[in-house]
């Protein structure tokens, strides 16, 4: 089985460990016996884990027998509890808040009953308020009234308290910081990084209910109408307040032969010859159901004309930005190869988790899209460098492959074949194969320091200008063009995952991971060091000095001399300094020349500067709108 711990910070023997306002005391193992974890089999994979399709059904399993409560505060939840337990036993409950304006915050509490119906009778009881117009759609996202006064009678406290308080809340940086400062190594820190910011179980569930208010609406018309998750939120690489990307699909089973026995066949419209035109046009009308029938949907953006139509909205009650898209099943198939990755090695995930933080602190990554290094790509990154290090933490795609062939040889009805040759057969006899999670096993015993070093030195000397990543390989090829990063795409091979990236932040990728090297080298922590206030591990490497630390423009030489300095006039107690005499000579002669031509052009009575483009522009905003011109501006 896996060890998990809950959410920890390091302190000496025992640690305070907590989320929220829920806080509890729990030991921490030591290094030695972090070590002694890694040398055990058992610590890799078991029986018992986990597939990415028995947690997408648990999960929404889950949706289907919850409901989402808006109330005044977390104070309300015994009465809440109480007026709910008369349709269903509750399960499990979580309070979580958002941020508000001026009138306060807004308080939620998610609860899970036993059955759905349960969960179908507390939601058929709402009733619509006569006091706030709208339309009225019946959802699982409720609002506790005010009722009559309880009876002075005590109420007996709940016998499910709640799980979580404020559990949607990520951790500042400052207290993050101080957490990671009291480990004990890097390597505890990397740990207890990846515990503290990592997506939670609340967060996940927020998640799912967002989609099960997607397909809910649109069942009514599309009875097998399914919306997949994909992504950080749900291939176990997700933070807290990561967006929730989700693919649409109207019709989960147009791929299955109809019953021949039948004589009844639906009528149905027909579709645009030009399946992009046609996917366009359905995402129009479902922002359109979006923006005005879904409760807590609002911000509706449709982004049609990008490479892969997208319509974004924002989720007021869960606090959640979504991504829809159609028929892109690539995303899926990705996110189901990236889960089964950091299910084979628990030294993954953490890994990659404290990549990320540190590429976001020195400003390899952003939020927005451009051409810089996206968290992706830097996940590629991370499982490219697991598999080719002498003794693999991870194996090649292809092996994976041929493993999961040998495993299911007698049991396999579809032949085993490569990504690119065929969707579904891959996706049958690969990914689908429940036996792949247990059919490799590491021997590298390396920490995650160790590891978080050997990553960093790995890619200070990679030669990104001949070589391109394979993770199907496991190894490097030829770049097939001249792109400054290439980084195969294990789906679609003949794509490139950071085309985006262009020669500089290639660069300064290089150039941050030599940094990182030298400030773990620096500012690490012996075993048995006192106590100092000083940043050190990764405190040092996220530090907030870091954005100013390296720039390219360190790297580049100064000029010169500015083109403005042949024109102005050098004051006397100023005079240029000039390295060579040659150069003086030479910028003497063009401001000569320079000075002439403009003599000339003014004493032909040339035509007027107020006639010519030669105007300066003394303005930057639109005459009579007051609203000012956008410059150009880099991200740094």
């Amino acid at each position: 089985m896996f060890h998990i711990w809950r959410t920890t910070t390091v302190r000496t023997k025992r640690a305070v460990i907590g989320y929220g306002h829920i806080r509890r005391i729990l030991p921490i193992p030591t290094s030695r016996q972090y070590r002694t974890h890694l040398s055990m089999p058992v610590r890799y994979c078991s029986a018992n884990v986990r597939t990415f399709d028995t947690m997408l059904s648990a999960r929404r399993a889950e949706a289907r027998r919850s409901i989402l409560v808006q109330v005044s505060s977390e104070r309300s939840y015994n009465e809440l509890y109480h007026y709910c337990s008369q349709f269903g036993t509750i399960e499990s409950s979580h309070h979580y808040r958002v941020d508000g304006d001026a009138d306060g915050d807004c308080h939620y509490i998610l609860l899970e009953f036993s059955s759905s119906d349960q969960a179908d009778a507390a939601m058929q009881s709402g009733v619509f308020s006569t006091e706030r117009p709208g339309v009225r759609a019946r959802s699982i996202f409720l609002w506790f009234r005010t009722g009559p006064k309880p009876k002075l009678i005590a109420q007996e406290e709940p016998k499910r308290p709640l799980a979580m308080i404020d559990g949607a809340n990520p951790i500042g940086e400052t207290e993050l910081n101080s957490l990671l400062a009291s480990a004990e190594s890097i390597d505890d820190q990397v740990t207890v990084l990846h515990r503290l910011t990592k997506l939670n179980d609340l967060g996940k569930r927020l998640r799912f209910l967002a989609v099960r208010q997607l397909e809910s609406s649109l069942q009514g018309m599309f009875p097998q109408a399914l919306a997949h998750p994909f992504g950080s939120s749900v291939n176990g690489f997700g933070r807290m307040g990561c967006d929730l990307d989700v693919i649409l699909d109207l019709d989960s089973r147009s791929g299955e032969p109809p019953d021949r026995n039948s004589r009844l066949v639906y009528h149905t419209k027909s579709t645009n010859p030009n399946e992009r035109t046609q996917v366009q046009r359905q995402l129009e009308s479902i922002g359109d159901v979006l923006q005005l029938f879904l409760p807590g949907v609002n911000s509706v953006r449709r982004i049609l004309k990008a490479r892969v139509p997208i319509v974004k909205y924002h989720h007021e009650h869960l606090d959640l930005e979504i991504d829809l898209t159609m028929n892109n099943t690539a995303g899926v198939y990705m996110s189901e190869l990236l889960y089964l990755f950091g299910q084979l090695d628990a030294r993954v995930r953490p890994l990659t988790f404290c990549v990320r933080r540190w590429a976001q602190s020195v400003g390899l990554t952003n939020h927005t899209p451009g051409y810089w290094i996206t968290n992706f790509s830097l996940t590629m990154l991370v499982m490219y460098f697991l598999q080719q290090l002498s003794r693999p933490v991870l194996p090649s795609i292809n092996r994976l492959i041929q493993l999961s062939a040998t495993c299911s040889a007698q049991n396999s009805s579809h032949p085993v074949t490569r990504f690119g040759e065929g969707e579904s057969e891959w996706a049958y006899t690969f990914l689908k194969n429940p036996s792949i999670y247990g059919s490799f096993r590491s021997d590298n015993e390396s920490t995650l320091e160790q590891l978080l070093v050997e990553f960093f030195e790995f890619y200070s000397q990679f030669d990104f200008n001949q070589r391109a990543i394979s993770l199907n390989l496991g190894a490097t090829i030829l770049k097939p063009d001249h792109s400054p990063m290439y980084i195969v795409n294990p789906l679609e091979t003949v794509l490139n995952v950071s085309k985006n990236v262009n020669l500089e932040e290639t660069e300064l990728f290089r150039m941050q991971v030599r940094n990182a090297v030298w400030l773990l080298e620096a500012h690490g922590k012996e075993s048995g060091q006192a106590p100092t206030t000083e940043p050190w591990g990764l405190v040092s490497l996220f530090g907030p000095k870091q954005q100013q630390r390296i720039t390219p423009q360190m790297f580049f030489t100064k000029r010169m001399l500015n083109v403005k300095d042949i024109f102005d006039e050098v004051p006397v107690d100023e005079p240029t300094q000039y390295r060579n005499a040659s150069v003086k000579n030479q910028i003497a002669a063009i401001h000569r020349a320079a000075k002439a031509e403009i003599h000339k052009l003014s004493t032909q009575g040339g035509p007027s500067r107020a006639g010519t483009n030669l105007e300066p522009r003394t303005t930057t905003s639109m005459e009579g709108t007051g609203v000012k011109l956008k410059r150009n501006t880099k991200r740094r």
